[in-house]
């Protein structure tokens, strides 16, 4: 079995999420802000969906508008929705993608029923970018062998520096090589690849 290979959004998201019902006051969001040094938590309804977000944003909007009077102001009130989630199965390209769309800081992470499960922060995000050299070799002769017989991917030598890929060695096809060098770019953490690989027939 290979290590994570962190390409979903549930391979790199944080598990413990801090959340706040409908009826959370403005005073209780502020403090679950500041006690968990986030800038925005989900609102869940009763069964657990996530039906909304509330940030420092629109904690400062609401206390703007409302003039500081923000007693009796609530979750349910000051939240933002519908709310943009992913879901665990969703690759990290597509939650990078949905962020950058949205501006978001973080995306909460849901079941098949909408139910939250985890979080996803950029930070999440950027951690495929300090994985090991190891790792990423590891990964990427495990890629290999979609498209190669385990007998050729054997015949292939993945070197991994400072997140660079190189494969050299020999092939029995030259076609195959633009899919080989696609494949190892499209690995999360992969910053460049160089095939010397060199075709047999």
């Amino acid at each position: 079995m290979m290590a994570s290979q962190w390409n979903t959004v549930g391979e790199v998201m944080t598990h413990a999420v801090v959340a706040v019902g409908r009826d959370a006051t403005f005073r209780e969001i502020l403090e679950t802000l500041q006690q968990w040094k986030v800038s925005a938590v989900p609102v869940l309804a009763g069964d657990g969906r996530v039906v909304g977000v509330v940030s420092e944003a629109d904690l400062l909007a609401a206390e703007d508008r409302e003039k500081g009077n923000t007693e009796g102001l609530t979750a349910a009130g000051l939240m933002s929705a519908p709310v943009v989630s992913v879901h665990a199965a969703s690759p990290t390209a597509e939650a990078a993608r949905a962020m950058a769309r949205g501006n978001f800081k973080r995306l909460p992470v849901v079941d098949a029923e909408d139910c939250l499960i985890g979080i996803v922060s950029r930070s999440d995000l950027l951690k495929i970018h300090l994985r090991t050299d190891e790792d990423l070799a590891d990964q990427v002769r495990f890629e290999l062998l979609a498209v190669l017989k385990p007998e050729q991917a054997s015949a292939v030598d993945v070197r991994a520096k400072e997140g660079r890929i190189t494969l050299s060695g020999t092939l029995p096809d030259a076609s195959a090589l633009p899919v080989l060098e696609r494949l190892v770019r499209a690995v999360p953490g992969v910053v460049d690849a160089e095939v010397r690989l060199v075709a047999s027939d």
